[in-house]
């Protein structure tokens, strides 16, 4: 069986450890700890890795964020992946810096490379893995919030979540999305919980 696995983010070096970047990066951590690596293919970067008996196709497109669906809807098409088994890697505004959130659907919640997704592909009926970045900005500081770098504390929390969100990827292809869902968005929040108590006991 085959699993596409799209993870979102800008191509250039301006945007390398940025953090709309983070789709990028959770697919580079799984690429190098699988020794494998990705080649530049039409409308993005490709990579294979081969995980008990199923085929997972590591997508960072190099359309850019804004323009994700073409991409993602090419490399279904080309590799024969029903929808079903397409899971997108997306920073997401909306919850703390580092948690992780799995879902089987929804909106674009002001994303637009998911609102890209959305409009190609019709619907937004597919699986996402959610990984927060805050909102700490001010207002109308969103745009240069999400294209700037990571800082340290945000490098050490994504480095300590890295091998959570592959497992989770792993576990969407092996025993599915829900089941997915009910074994690992309880644990992310375990994790979530435990770090802003133990951060609150040290104030």
């Amino acid at each position: 069986m085959k699993y596409l696995i799209a993870g979102l983010g800008n191509i250039g070096e301006e945007y390398i450890n940025t953090r709309h970047n983070i789709g990028f990066i959770i697919l580079d951590a799984w690429a190098r700890v699988s020794n494998v690596k990705f080649e530049d293919r039409r409308y993005g970067s490709v990579a294979s890795v081969k995980y008990r008996g199923r085929t997972f196709i590591l997508l960072k497109p190099s359309t850019y964020v804004n323009r994700s669906g073409h991409a993602v809807k090419y490399w279904l098409k080309k590799e024969k992946i029903p929808e079903e088994n397409m899971l997108v890697l997306v920073d997401d505004l909306s919850i703390p810096f580092g948690s992780i959130r799995l879902r089987t659907k929804g909106g674009d919640g002001g994303h637009n490379g998911l609102a890209h997704i959305n409009m190609i592909l019709g619907h937004g009926n597919y699986a996402r893995l959610r990984f927060g970045i805050g909102n700490d900005f001010m207002i109308g500081g969103q745009v240069n919030y999400v294209l700037g770098k990571l800082d340290d504390q945000e490098e050490k929390i994504l480095n300590k979540r890295l091998d959570l969100a592959i497992e989770m990827i792993k576990s969407f292809g092996i025993i599915g999305i829900e089941l997915t869902m009910t074994k690992y968005n309880k644990e992310a929040k375990s994790l979530d919980d435990g770090e802003r108590n133990s951060s609150g006991s040290e104030n």
